[in-house]
């Protein structure tokens, strides 16, 4: 598969063996990330934060994507079909499944991009999900023609990435699910992600 950027596996060895700082990001196994097999033999890839990263490689953070992979609850920061850093994070309640209408206590299936993002006395910050857009009301008004939506049942929204209350960072890593439908980080990497996310362009997809 052919790399956005020219050469980039090349560069992001370049870039990765010279820097010792530790990172946020969790590596992965090169097995689950042929995009990154450029970078060399090691099984393990050592990390840089994310701005780092991306100034270091001049890679713009218009030029990001997001992919969220609900039954590994792993949020992918991804240029092209290049993982460049890899978030653990929790969904709703039930996490299996597209979300049906509000209430439902489920996180959204599809491909969606942002309306805003802010700061949040709560959640630490909040990033605001698209949702519902066009294709989250075609889905949810055939289930209503089908019967699936209880009735009086309205679509939902108010869905974003969010962090946790100050010190309880272990709701993200004890991998339990505990959200209304958003998708929750620690706080370090909800940052991480804040300062990237272009509101009305970044992308993410959530997949099941």
């Amino acid at each position: 598969m052919k790399h956005a950027y020219p050469g980039l596996g090349t560069v992001l060895l370049l870039v990765l063996a010279s820097v010792s700082m530790a990172c946020r990001c969790s590596a992965r196994e090169k097995r689950d990330r042929p995009d990154l097999a450029e970078l060399g033999a090691e099984a393990h890839v050592r990390q840089v934060s994310l701005g780092r990263l991306l100034d270091s490689l001049h890679i713009p953070a218009s030029s990001l994507h997001f992919r969220v992979d609900k039954s590994e609850r792993r949020f992918d920061v991804m240029v092209g079909g290049t993982v460049l850093c890899t978030f653990p994070c929790v969904l709703g309640e039930r996490p299996v499944g597209d979300k049906e209408y509000q209430g439902d206590r489920r996180t959204p299936e599809g491909v969606f991009t942002f309306r805003s993002k802010r700061v949040h006395e709560q959640w630490h910050k909040f990033i605001w999900v698209d949702y519902p857009n066009a294709e989250s009301w075609r889905r949810y008004r055939r289930r209503q023609a089908e019967g699936a939506i209880p009735a009086g049942r309205d679509i939902g929204g108010e869905i974003g990435i969010h962090g946790v209350p100050a010190g309880m960072d272990h709701w993200i890593t004890q991998g339990v699910d505990w959200t209304w439908g958003c998708i929750a980080l620690r706080n370090a990497d909800v940052d991480e992600i804040y300062a990237v996310t272009v509101p009305g362009r970044t992308r993410m997809e959530v997949v099941p």
